[in-house]
């Protein structure tokens, strides 16, 4: 096997180990990947279930406000009803008003005469009778008279107690009304606040099924592709490792040991590729929060946007353009098996064959396909394994 040939096999190799940012190894990859795809499933049918259940909730909602809607307008009725009543009561006040003042007048006359004549005139009456008959007459007359004035001073009675009861009632069927409508509207308006809430909250889960749709459609893709990278490196495999072409040490085409100059004599004595600090570090990491364990390939670097991105070594560009997962991705070939990437930068500098010398500016911080903000991901690779690049610095 040639150089060249053992070049591009290593190339293809780096390309499909970035299939996943947290994996080393394609198989691994697309277990994990098949392990998102059920859980982004189960959070769908989650989903699913939670809008099932939010509409339904909606709908119980909506016929509730009809009900009030239909209730708050039979006690519009209600109210007109009262209102032709009160309108009538008030007529009907008014008329014993005026028959109660009719009344009152009339006793007003009754006792201002009852005054002018006193015990006298009474006495009057009685004694002038000429005969007895006509004294029985006028005690008859006094009689009536007196009864007249204890009926007019009754009906007047009458007419005040009516009245009071008149307004007693209509003030209180009026406040009851008045209650009972304002409880309606405070009750619909809080129905109205509800359904905005639940309709608010039908949207969001609408919105993250369509994402978790979305995302699950990625994770299949990437699913079928890693695949079909597992099928075609088995395939690439089982060619390789004839007896012919077997290698005596190790189970697949090995480039030579590191050297004792070049890149590989530099360990220790490297400068970081940016300035910044480093917030993740290569190898297996524990969730603080989730029992779960990730995978890093390489180190994190927290610089601020646009700063300088520097080859660590001389070499050419292998790689310089977008790759999911990574954003403006830029791999350089340093020769003896030893390659670096830099991934997640705002602008690459150099294109694919450009020669580039240590310490040169390659690339600058960005935040393209990070989710941690402008920083630089970082790798060293030997052989297409990635290698912790935390003892290559000084």
């Amino acid at each position: 096997m040639t150089m060249n040939s053992l070049r591009a096999a290593i190339y293809a190799v780096i390309f499909m180990t970035l299939a996943h940012p947290l994996s080393a190894d394609v198989s691994e990859d697309l277990q994990g990947i098949k392990k998102e795809i059920k859980e982004k499933k189960l959070l769908l049918n989650k989903t699913r279930k939670v809008e099932t259940q939010v509409s339904k909730e909606l709908g119980k909602i909506e016929k509730s406000l009809h009900e009030k809607e239909a209730s708050l307008v039979l006690l519009g009725r209600d109210l007109t009803v009262i209102e032709h009543q009160l309108d009538r009561t008030q007529r009907e006040v008014d008329a014993v008003k005026n028959d109660a003042e009719r009344k009152k007048q009339q006793i007003r006359v009754r006792l201002s005469a009852l005054y002018k004549a006193g015990e006298i005139g009474n006495a009057r009456m009685f004694f002038s009778s000429e005969s007895f008959p006509q004294m029985v007459e006028n005690l008859r007359y006094m009689r009536s008279v007196v009864e007249n004035d204890r009926r007019l001073f009754a009906e007047y009675n009458e007419k005040i107690d009516r009245l009071r009861q008149l307004k007693a009632g209509l003030e209180r069927d009026v406040l009851r009304k008045e209650k009972i409508k304002t409880s309606i509207e405070s009750r619909k308006r809080e129905i109205e606040d509800e359904k905005k809430k639940k309709a608010s909250y039908l949207v969001q889960v609408r919105a993250d099924k369509k994402s978790y749709q979305a995302s699950l459609k990625e994770l299949e893709a990437n699913a079928r592709r890693l695949h079909a990278m597992v099928e075609k490196l088995e395939a690439k495999s089982r060619k390789s490792y004839t007896r012919k072409n077997k290698p005596n040490v190790g189970e697949g085409p090995q480039l030579p040991a590191v050297p004792d100059k070049g890149f590989g004599s530099l360990k220790g004595h490297l400068s970081l590729p940016a300035k910044g600090e480093v917030i993740g570090r290569f190898g297996r990491h524990k969730h603080p929060e989730f029992n779960s364990y990730t995978v890093s390939n390489g180190i994190s670097i927290a610089a601020t946007t646009g700063a300088d991105i520097h080859s660590v070594y001389d070499g050419q560009v292998i790689f310089a353009d977008y790759f999911k997962g990574y954003g403006n991705l830029l791999i350089v070939d340093h020769g003896g098996g030893f390659f670096s990437l830099y991934a997640h930068a705002a602008k690459i500098m150099k294109k694919v064959g450009f020669s580039v010398a240590k310490n040169e500016i390659v690339a600058s911080v960005g935040d393209t396909d990070s989710i941690r903000g402008p920083m630089l991901y970082f790798e060293i690779r030997y052989q297409g394994k990635p290698v912790d690049p935390a003892p290559w610095f000084r």
